[in-house]
């Protein structure tokens, strides 16, 4: 086999690869003689058969094979003998075969690039931080009391008014014939909440308690039902009962029946909680800040099929959203040209940051292990209250869906290393500050990242 380089660019190198053709029939021969042992001829025992009778019925096949093998074999040597690290599989192109002669072929590699990480001790970085108001918690506490507003039955002789609960029974029906689904008894109602058809709760207000109410409505063009849709229709209803929200008051009872020791104990728990948000929010402005400083601080040249292949991610999962209308305010505002602009920039900025986060993960010689995994098994599935033996399973049955838990993890724990090098000073600020990424650089939400994962696995 002879190997000569005919092309260097950058980090893509070309080279021509020559097998003899002397050395292509031994290894069909070689290939021939362990076909010959496992096959059966007519009139012959297994592995009987003459090795001749078998290249003659054989050969064809086993050449392509014989090619194929030989064609890989000669692409690895070609990396290993110049110590390349291919950023993508080698492009092989056979450029000469022909029985009897000497096959040629071309081999393209891009390489990933030398990476030398900058000491990660001189990186500076602001932590910025929210103090939890007062305010917050009090407003968490109200809300909380709200979700839990108990009514109260009235015994007033009075007329109902927006905010009353009543409890009905009711019979809908359609040119005077009853439609399914359009019956119910001891609903309760709540009048002012929107929750029936546009115009069924108002013609219930200034309504006493055993009045019968016919309640003339159309359903709307949009209804789920499309045999109801556009059609006007009839509720006999009757009002059974009269009832009012009584407000929860917040007190040690009401912390009790949440599950905790003391109203203290439920602020403290909420306010951990919300503190637990502005964390979330603040680790996300510091990670982008350190992540325009690695990018700005290392300078590499990018392995081009890389970014080609992060740039048709995103362009795809545009399109897709272009069709669902599902594009954001950001791209609505921008031509497709100026979009695509953009893209390239974050496939770039992606790949790049990919690669550093990858070679700095490597060198500190960081892992994602089992118990890694499981932490964000169970994260996942906390997302999913009563649900939760569900998303178990779901891991457990879908070893690619593990796998695609791997990269962020991996990305994370270097993260985490890096920041624990750097040199961090906190800032308080408002939480409106905390919260605003309006100055931060646009980047598509809906590609997931995919560039360390190589690295992870």
């Amino acid at each position: 086999m002879n190997i000569t380089e005919l092309k260097s660019e950058g980090l893509k190198k070309e080279y021509k690869v020559t097998v003899s053709s002397q050395e292509f029939e031994i290894k069909i021969d070689e290939k021939i003689a362990k076909v010959a042992k496992t096959i059966k001829l007519a009139g012959f025992r297994i592995g009987k058969a003459p090795v001749s009778m078998v290249s003659k019925q054989y050969r064809p096949s086993v050449m392509g094979e014989v090619l194929d093998e030989l064609v890989n074999e000669s692409a690895n040597e070609v990396i290993v003998k110049n110590k390349l690290r291919p950023a993508i599989q080698p492009d092989i192109k056979i450029t000469s075969f022909k029985e009897g002669e000497n096959i040629e072929f071309d081999v393209v590699i891009e390489s990933l690039p030398e990476i030398k990480c900058g000491d990660l001790k001189a990186i500076k970085l602001e932590k910025l931080m929210a103090e939890v108001p007062a305010e917050e918690v009090e407003k968490a506490l109200k809300y909380l009391a709200s979700a839990r507003k108990e009514s109260v039955k009235i015994e007033e002789d009075r007329a109902t008014v927006n905010g009353d609960t009543v409890v009905i029974d009711f019979v809908g029906s359609v040119d005077g014939v009853e439609f399914q689904g359009g019956k119910g008894s001891d609903y309760a109602l709540e009048l002012g909440s929107n929750s029936f058809i546009p115009g069924f709760e108002a013609q219930l207000v200034g309504k006493k308690v055993g009045e019968k109410v016919n309640v003339d409505v159309t359903f709307p063009d949009t209804y789920h039902a499309k045999d109801l849709a556009g059609k006007p229709s009839i509720f006999a209803v009757e009002i059974k009962e009269l009832r009012a929200n009584k407000d929860v008051e917040i007190n040690e009872e009401f912390a009790k029946s949440l599950g905790e020791e003391s109203l203290d104990k439920l602020k403290e728990v909420i306010s951990n909680r919300i503190k637990g948000d502005y964390e979330n929010a603040s680790r996300m402005k510091i990670k982008r800040t350190l992540l325009d400083n690695l990018e700005n601080s290392h300078t590499f040249e990018v392995p081009a099929s890389l970014v080609d292949a992060e740039f048709a991610g995103i362009k795809e999962q545009y399109e897709q959203a272009k069709k669902m209308n599902q594009l954001d305010e950001h791209e609505k505002s921008k031509t497709e040209e100026e979009l695509m602009t953009e893209y390239q920039v974050v496939a770039q900025r992606r790949v790049k940051l990919g690669l550093l986060l990858s070679e700095i993960g490597q060198e500190a010689k960081i892992t994602v292990n089992p118990e890694d995994v499981n932490a964000a098994i169970a994260k996942e599935a906390q997302r999913y209250p009563g649900q939760e033996k569900m998303v178990f399973d779901y891991y457990l049955k879908n070893k690619q869906a593990i796998e695609a838990l791997k990269a962020p993890i991996f990305e994370e724990k270097i993260i985490d290393h890096i920041l624990a090098q750097a040199t961090i000073t906190e800032k308080t600020i408002s939480i409106e500050e905390l919260y605003n990424f309006d100055d931060e650089k646009k980047e598509t939400k809906k590609v997931a990242k995919k560039t360390t994962k190589k690295a992870a696995e």
